[in-house]
């Protein structure tokens, strides 16, 4: 995907410019910046997770030099392997399965968004249109569903798995300087974004949480707005 942004970059004309990505976009940004150094003057992140996490047990030693945020932050971590991460392990596996089922149900649809949405926005929020409105959230669910592509959503997850088991880890460095948001909820650790990205900002939010760009766009537009405008 990285390379295909860059492609694209290439062919519009654009010979510098800059990147931003969360989620799904996180995994991706980062890796455009290690395929196209010579033209991204920057990278801004939310939502991050590879690259920007332990990818396994961590030592006593490194523990002690966490923050009390981070520990918080790699408890969090683990409870979301253990409890949370279903979705991941059957979109990875069995993607078709599932899109069926989806692509049949508007309201299996609805319920396989909507429960990311309780489960991820600003902690803060009881209910999942407390974070986001309630309209903004249906259309979400009806891009997929009037759309039938579940299966193509999920299927990223497999092809990632796919490329991970291909020997792509670990991650090279980046030397792009690099901006990290971090919103309520979101799980980036410092230590661990650094053995991997040039961090020259990291900004920590107590309003908005995985879904920033529709939780608390104000925050987000302004915090990359900074960012960008320090590398003119």
């Amino acid at each position: 995907m990285a390379r295909a942004w860059a492609e694209l970059m290439r062919r519009l004309g654009y010979q510098r410019y800059a990147a931003q990505g969360g989620d799904m976009g996180a995994l991706i940004t980062p890796e455009l910046g290690r395929v196209a150094p010579e033209a991204v003057i920057g990278l801004h992140v939310n939502a991050a997770t590879l690259g920007f996490q332990p990818l396994g047990p961590v030592t006593e030693d490194v523990l002690a030099e966490l923050t009390d945020q981070e520990r918080q932050y790699l408890a969090a971590i683990g409870m979301f392997a253990a409890e949370g991460s279903g979705y991941m392990a059957i979109q990875s596996t069995r993607p078709q399965t599932l899109a069926y089922g989806l692509t049949d149900s508007p309201v299996g649809q609805l319920a396989w968004i909507i429960e990311k949405f309780k489960e991820w926005s600003t902690p803060s929020a009881e209910l999942p249109d407390d974070a986001v409105d309630r309209d903004t959230l249906l259309t979400n669910v009806m891009l997929y569903w009037l759309t039938a592509t579940a299966g193509s959503a999920a299927r990223v997850y497999y092809e990632g798995r796919m490329y991970a088991q291909s020997g792509w880890f670990p991650l090279t460095r980046s030397e792009v300087p690099t901006a990290v948001a971090n919103f309520a909820g979101d799980m980036a650790i410092r230590h661990w974004a650094e053995e991997a990205n040039t961090i020259v900002r990291w900004s920590e939010f107590d309003r908005g949480g995985h879904f920033a760009a529709l939780e608390a766009p104000d925050l987000l537009a302004r915090d990359i707005r900074e960012f960008f405008r320090s590398l003119r």
